[in-house]
């Protein structure tokens, strides 16, 4: 595909898929995130033909009215769309497939000195929430979503959410509407749910020994669903 025609592309993926937009005088107020792919782009186009230096200056410029980082030298697919985008930050090895969605505030970082392949592989229809950090050599697959301000330092295998610092994946091969990034579990809420429960056992065992029997099975079913959700934790 053309320099041309992918821009094109860029920019009619904005007009079919964002509600927000309303006229083509957007592009030049409201859209940072689509310039910065924009000159990235020909930056890249630049990079590959050994004009390095250029390529380089172009992006800095890029990076001081779009408030968007990204590498000449990195590899973006197309019809990526980076929503709103302040403090985005791609960096030189990073791998992006077609049809990615990125908000504000992301990080595709590296945490290696060492030369070579040192930043994420994102395929395609991947979501990545507001925040997130996605660090090192690691493969997010195709359609997963990252939750809002994940860390993220481990391989996420296609259609499956990956939440919290460090981030965990959860809903593995369920690959759902790849806007709905808002319905992520709270694990947080779980691992609550499960101790208050598991007081109230060990309350009543103190309480009504002649139930003891029936309250001992429940534990046994909590401590069942404890180990369940650990092992979920690992994974």
């Amino acid at each position: 595909m053309g320099l041309f025609k992918e821009i094109v592309d860029d920019f009619a993926n904005v007009r079919k898929n964002d509600p927000a937009f309303t006229s083509n005088l957007d592009f030049l107020f409201n859209y940072p995130g689509v310039w910065a792919i924009v000159w990235y782009r020909i930056a890249n186009r630049l990079y590959n033909a050994n004009w390095k230096r250029l390529a380089k200056m172009i992006m800095g410029l890029n990076k001081i009215f779009t408030q968007i980082d990204i590498h000449p030298a990195a590899s973006i697919g197309k019809r990526v769309f980076i929503d709103h985008g302040i403090g985005v930050v791609i960096g030189e090895t990073a791998i992006i497939e077609d049809d990615v969605l990125i908000y504000q505030g992301v990080t595709l970082g590296g945490v290696s000195l060492n030369a070579g392949k040192r930043h994420p592989t994102v395929r395609s229809g991947v979501v990545i929430g507001a925040g997130a950090k996605i660090l090192g050599n690691i493969e997010i697959g195709a359609n997963a979503k990252i939750g809002a301000n994940s860390v993220v330092v481990k391989p996420v295998p296609e259609c499956s959410t990956a939440i919290g610092i460090p981030a965990h994946n959860i809903e593995k091969g369920r690959c759902k509407d790849p806007f709905m990034h808002n319905m992520l579990p709270d694990i947080n809420k779980e691992l609550f749910e499960y101790l208050l429960k598991r007081v109230a056992v060990l309350e009543h065992i103190l309480m009504k020994e002649k139930d003891a029997k029936e309250l001992i099975e429940k534990d046994l079913e909590l401590e069942q669903i404890y180990k369940s959700f650990i092992e979920s934790m690992k994974n």
